[in-house]
């Protein structure tokens, strides 16, 4: 017995430096839940062949934790922060736990900011993130076999001083494999495992006076962590125009200017490094942006795609830029992040990724709701199935994104 106990701690070992690498295959499924149900209340929806399984705590704001196509011994597709759930600690600016669908509220900097207190810099010493989207639990409404239902009473207060009083809803479905077929635009062959599953995120006003420009707007914010590696690559679709009429194709100074090696643009596509090696973030405008990107993972050949709601005409979008801003409004609908040291010898978050959207601001009077709906596909299998599925989603195919960072 102290054989096999020591052999497993080995091959843990050696998974979890490989991934920290990026070089070996994604955690298990199987694992992964059983690693968070020793430590927070899970739910786990699936299928009727438990295939397709997605895991859910609302005690971390209704957020799915991970997912996976190929049931209990599938590869778990969201990142864990197994060392910090495992402390049991509470962090003073944020609780990475992980999650590769979460809620949260924009913006994130600003005069209209809910991350920094008034007069206080735009740095990551005075950079908070609101308990009710980073420690406190939603509660749980209802739940079935496909499907969880959260709510939670959220009180807020921008950088400006404007108070929000807010009621979330949130639901997560596990959507079957016609569904995806349908809301990709294509046929999905019997060789590609799939599990798709959509988030629904609605925002009520519920205090007694309007939301308006002049004292701030809100967004909703769905960002999805996800495991970084070296052969993963970030795919964002653009619109093609002139910038006089859609703006600046990319916004790629969040955290300082994205070095070209990690940022390529290349025929209406962006194409951006998913390797946690560099703390960088882009982002799309709403007029830029298109309802679909996602990411490759070249190692356990998985394609994910992300699509999300994206009114049309709608182009006032809070601005998240740590600053204060010329144009609050000038935000963006799509973003993404790789994580990285924030400065040399500095500890990171942890090793993933993220794949991010946003609903526009909400202008909403008392009583008024809005509602945002982020939709995750995980598709695994061969190449040659993948790459047609590419072309239709993201429009390149697997050797254009394997190709896309190098000059």
């Amino acid at each position: 017995m102290k054989k096999i106990v020591l052999i497993l701690m080995v091959v843990a070992m050696i998974t979890q430096s490989g991934l920290a690498q990026g070089k070996t295959m994604a955690p298990n499924f199987t694992d992964d839940v059983a690693f968070l149900k020793q430590h927070v209340d899970v739910i786990v929806l699936s299928d009727k062949t438990g295939s397709n399984q997605v895991a859910v705590i609302p005690g971390y704001q209704c957020r799915v934790m991970t997912s996976t196509a190929g049931g209990a011994q599938g590869i778990s597709y969201g990142w864990v922060n197994r060392d910090l759930i495992s402390s049991g600690e509470k962090k003073e600016h944020i609780n990475v736990y992980g999650g590769e669908d979460r809620f949260w509220i924009g913006p994130e900097g600003g005069q209209y900011s809910v991350f920094f207190k008034k007069g206080d810099s735009f740095d990551l010493d005075h950079w908070f993130t609101p308990a009710s989207v980073d420690t406190e639990p939603f509660e749980l409404v209802g739940k079935a076999q496909d499907r969880v239902h959260c709510r939670r009473l959220i009180e807020l207060t921008n950088y400006s001083g404007t108070t929000f009083n807010l009621e979330v809803n949130r639901e997560i479905r596990l959507l079957d494999a016609k569904s995806a077929e349908k809301n990709l635009g294509v046929t999905i062959k019997p060789t590609v495992k799939v599990v798709a599953y959509e988030s629904i995120n609605s925002v009520k006003n519920i205090g007694t006076k309007a939301w308006a420009k002049e004292s701030g707007l809100l967004s909703i914010w769905i960002l999805g962590m996800f495991n970084a590696a070296d052969a993963t690559t970030i795919v964002v679709p653009f619109m093609k125009g002139e910038e006089s009429k859609l703006g600046p194709v990319v916004n790629d100074t969040y955290f300082g200017k994205v070095p070209g090696e990690r940022l390529m643009i290349k025929d209406g596509v962006m194409y951006f490094a998913a390797d946690a090696n560099y703390r960088s973030k882009i982002g799309v405008p709403p007029r830029r942006a298109k309802s679909m990107f996602g990411s490759y993972d070249a190692l356990n050949k998985v394609l994910t795609i992300i699509q999300f709601t994206l009114p049309k005409g709608s182009s006032d979008y809070v601005n998240s830029m740590w600053e204060i801003q010329k144009k609050p409004f000038g935000g963006d609908a799509v973003n993404s992040y790789n994580d990285g040291p924030p400065k040399p010898g500095a500890a990171q978050l942890g090793h993933f990724y993220e794949l991010e959207t946003s609903s526009p601001a909400l202008a909403l009077k008392p009583n008024g709701a809005a509602t945002h709906v982020s939709r995750t596909m995980h598709l695994e299998g061969p190449e040659k199935e993948l790459d047609a599925i590419a072309r239709a989603t993201l429009g390149v195919g697997l050797e254009d994104i394997k190709a896309g960072l190098k000059k």
